[in-house]
């Protein structure tokens, strides 16, 4: 990942990802601790997804995230995620 597409990525918060994970046809699998964990499912791809509302993640959390999900910049762009 660039450095131009990671200054757009780095402050993307939890309900930004669901979104975009949901625009790209995931779909919620399990959903617990009163929905602070949501865990979506594509294909056979899991991915975890940490919910606290208006919260960005950390770097290294963030980028295990995308890495786990699988996306590239062309997706990004799709997803309405980076310009």
């Amino acid at each position: 990942m660039n450095k131009q597409t990671w200054d757009q990525l780095k402050n993307i918060t939890a309900v930004e990802l669901m979104r975009a994970l949901k625009r790209d046809k995931w779909t919620l699998d399990v959903c617990t601790g009163g929905g602070s964990m949501n865990i979506f499912k594509k294909s056979s791809r899991r991915v975890s997804i940490h919910f606290h509302p208006g919260k960005t993640y950390g770097a290294k959390m963030l980028k295990g995230l995308l890495a786990d999900i699988g996306w590239e910049n062309v997706d990004y762009k799709r997803l309405k995620l980076i310009k």
